[in-house]
């Protein structure tokens, strides 16, 4: 099955059965789940929803599915067209919306496709409301609209020029400064809607653009998930071209990733550390990101005197801790910048933004800056078990195992060593325990992660 409900939305791959992959049927469903849900929290007498979608093949369709659907249901649809995950998180609120959805599969390849479900805040949805909208979906229990209640549809094409506006306009983020730099760039916006927004915004700033996959036509060219590996294209064009450095993202244009002047990956998990130690140097504050994000966060934020606090994987997990610390900056280990001063979201417009400033500021080259920070070094492990050995148990016996550390337990168990750690996360669908390690070097986190499956399957054969 290719069809997957969870309480932050609806994804599947397009075609085939109803139930079982994401058809016509399973957004109309979805999306009527959704309306309904605003309708009965909300009790307003007229709704507003903004939609956009990335440029995946699929997406033309499941909008005109989802949009006409909510018509259906009598609710007004401000229509963004094309679009990004953080345009529509800063439109929601500022079309005063009561609520949003983002049609992608992120960074899935392009035969997926998603529903992105959002509040009146242009937040996603909570866990619980999430679960709500499911019990929705499964019961049918839709109230659709007399041909004298439907809802309309507004078109405003020009949000992306909008939210770039937006992110210029923040006070840490220096135009002047980057464009007296001059730099030159190579952005990778894997075919969708990156390579109009990055290249727009960054022609904004004066910087001289290189575009590389910047065609929204929705044929990845490939795998869209912005790892090393699938990133040798950019890496040695960066290099060809003598660019200042690389800009990836994905589909949908929350997750940010650099190349370095010297084709070398600055590395997913920096583009947090580099663009929070600019923000935290104007603006000194707490930070927030998720226990499987890099330790490298926590030692920048203590570099200027704040509080660093990790919060369960997932974006409305960090984004809850972040309200609650008062975070000035946070986000995750996978290249998503949660900048409040703008909105509560992932963002790589303002990730961007505030890094080039930062480096407009710096006497030094991407590299350089890169080598500037504490070096870490990751590895990620899986071990498979028969569905009868309980997961929960081995977690447990580990936590005993390791009763002398400093442990973590609201997402699976963290173990905090004193130059490493390692995260033990189960699988929801599966029976799996995730190994995440980090440690000063490579061969160190990959010995830890070796240690801990040892010990797992040595539990097991208890």
């Amino acid at each position: 099955m290719t069809l997957i409900k969870s309480i932050s939305g609806i994804r599947g791959t397009i075609g085939g059965n109803v139930g079982e992959n994401l058809t016509p049927i399973d957004a109309v469903k979805f999306a009527s789940a959704y309306g309904t849900f605003l309708k009965n929290s909300l009790q307003k007498d007229k709704l507003t929803v903004v939609i956009g979608r990335d440029a995946r093949i699929s997406g033309p369709m499941i909008h005109q599915l989802v949009m006409q659907t909510l018509v259906g249901l009598g609710i007004n649809i401000i229509d963004l067209g094309l679009s990004t995950t953080p345009t529509v998180e800063v439109a929601v609120p500022l079309e005063k919306a009561d609520g949003g959805i983002i049609l992608t599969a992120s960074h899935n390849p392009k035969q997926w496709n998603a529903l992105k479900l959002l509040n009146n805040r242009g937040e996603f949805l909570s866990g619980a409301e999430g679960a709500l909208i499911l019990e929705i979906a499964e019961s049918d229990s839709f109230d659709f609209s007399d041909v004298d209640s439907l809802g309309t549809i507004t078109e405003i094409t020009d949000y992306m020029d909008r939210h770039i506006d937006e992110v210029l306009n923040l006070k840490l983020v220096d135009v002047e400064a980057v464009k007296s730099k001059k730099f030159k760039v190579v952005v990778d916006g894997v075919n969708s809607s990156g390579g109009i927004v990055i290249p727009d915004l960054l022609k904004k700033m004066g910087v001289e653009v290189v575009e590389l996959y910047c065609e929204p036509n929705g044929h990845f060219p490939h795998n869209p998930e912005p790892l090393k590996e699938h990133l040798t294209d950019i890496c040695e064009l960066v290099v060809k071209e003598k660019a200042d450095f690389g800009i990836v993202v994905d589909p949908d244009v929350d997750r940010l990733a650099f190349i370095s002047n010297n084709g070398e990956m600055f590395g997913e998990e920096y583009t947090l550390v580099a663009v929070a130690d600019y923000v935290l140097s104007k603006t000194p504050g707490n930070t927030v990101s998720n226990m499987s994000s890099s330790r490298a966060l926590r030692d920048v934020t203590e570099k200027h005197n704040g509080m660093y606090e990790a919060s369960a994987v997932g974006e409305v997990n960090v984004v809850e801790l972040m309200k609650k610390t008062n975070a000035i900056i946070g986000g995750e280990g996978n290249g998503g910048i949660i900048y409040p001063e703008i909105h509560y979201g992932r963002d790589a417009l303002v990730g961007v933004a505030l890094f080039l400033t930062h480096l407009a500021k710096q006497d030094l080259d991407v590299a350089s800056l890169r080598a500037s920070y504490p070096h870490y070094f990751m590895s990620k492990n899986k071990i498979e078990l028969t569905p009868e050995i309980s997961v929960d148990a081995i977690l447990e016996e580990m936590q005993k195992l390791y009763a002398n550390e400093k442990i973590t337990t609201i997402d699976g168990v963290k173990i905090d060593l004193a130059d490493s750690w390692v995260h033990l996360r189960k699988s929801n669908t599966e029976p799996i325990i995730r190994i995440y390690t980090e440690a000063p070097t490579q061969q160190q986190a990959n010995t830890l992660a070796q240690t801990i499956l040892n010990e797992i399957q040595e539990i097991v054969k208890r």
